[in-house]
């Protein structure tokens, strides 16, 4: 792969420096360009190739809202990443423009100092690198055949686990399921605390299942998504009839809280087995281990592939752990989902 080639798109001096500093400190990456504003980069594009724009939402004479469709009509082929304040309108404009065709959103540093942030500094390169690659890789279609046979028993839930490129991949996917979902739906995205509402009340607007941040202690009902909020674990107890919900603040896992390994853990023991994993697009390995357990328990994994994921992390390594019982291109997921859960076509 050539090195990824980013544009900055920001009104503030400081920040595009820090940022472009950020990422240049990566061999793979390079700044095509800094500009000041929406109108600029719209111009820039015109006459400068770029695989990525990281583009700030609040700018004068253009903002990032009013940019987005300009950019995506001039170039259709690159990725803009989003970069948004830590705050709920800051979350709802990201949302808004991921639904609108952005491909992804970072937290934007409340200050400039911030911006060398270490957690900071690897998200952006992440989101980065893998869009680039995303938009790169040749086309490929097909699922990748698995040795896992199809589960002898229904499935009692549903469970998502996603990070790097998940809101895209979540709503691609919630919309292929539709209403008709006869069991619980649990999801896990590694999102800040700030986001998570947002996402649940996009994801809810989609007119396919409900969707809301989990309550601890509340019943989980047929048909309804409970999204872990950021900051806790989404926990499911009870027994099969009596799902409940609970939150906690144990530790990280994975670096990662919420974490999907809790998730999967306390579902599959609740489920005895009987649960149905849906692994997205996303960074490192959250997931692997208790996927491993729903599935020697006697569950059901399925896998997004690595041709449609912008990363191919946790869904690459239960794919190469040999726990799916197919790995699909994300068009193709709910499907294979509605399928195995013996639901309706959306």
């Amino acid at each position: 792969m050539t090195a990824a080639r980013v544009m900055i798109c920001d009104d503030s001096v400081a920040i595009r420096g820090a940022i472009g500093r950020m990422l240049e400190s990566d061999p793979d990456v390079h700044v095509v360009a800094k500009v000041a504003n929406g109108q600029l980069a719209v111009e820039e594009l015109k006459r400068t190739k770029a695989d990525v724009i990281v583009l700030d939402i609040e700018m004068p004479v253009m903002d990032g809202m009013t940019a987005l469709p300009l950019l995506l009509r001039a170039d259709p082929k690159v990725r803009v990443i989003m970069a948004s304040t830590l705050t709920t309108r800051g979350a709802d404009i990201a949302m808004r423009a991921m639904r609108l065709g952005a491909a992804d959103y970072v937290p934007k540093p409340s200050s400039i100092g911030s911006v060398g942030d270490s957690r900071f500094q690897l998200e952006l390169l992440e989101k980065v690198k893998g869009l680039a690659r995303f938009g790169q890789r040749p086309a490929r279609t097909g699922s990748v055949a698995s040795t896992r046979p199809a589960p002898v028993q229904a499935p009692r839930m549903l469970a998502i686990g996603s990070s790097t490129g998940g809101p895209q991949a979540l709503f691609t996917l919630v919309q292929g399921l539709g209403r008709q979902i006869a069991v619980p739906v649990v999801l896990t995205q590694h999102m800040p605390a700030t986001f998570t509402p947002i996402l649940a009340e996009h994801i809810g607007r989609l007119g396919g299942m409900p969707c809301a941040e989990a309550r601890d202690g509340e019943v989980l009902v047929n048909g309804r998504i409970y999204l872990a909020p950021g900051d806790k674990h989404l926990i499911v107890e009870g027994r099969a009839g009596s799902f409940r919900a609970r939150l906690t603040t144990d530790p990280p896992e994975n670096f990662c809280r919420p974490s999907v390994d809790p998730m999967l853990r306390s579902a599959s023991s609740v489920c005895e087995g009987r649960v149905l994993v849906a692994m997205l697009t996303g960074m490192g390995q959250d997931g692997l281990a208790g996927t491993r357990m729903v599935v020697e328990a006697g569950g059901c994994a399925i896998a997004q592939d690595e041709a449609t994921s912008v990363v191919w992390g946790m869904p690459g390594a239960i794919a190469r752990a040999g726990l799916c019982h197919a790995v699909l291109p994300l068009p193709a997921m709910a499907g294979k989902l509605r399928e195995i859960l013996k639901a309706p076509r959306a």
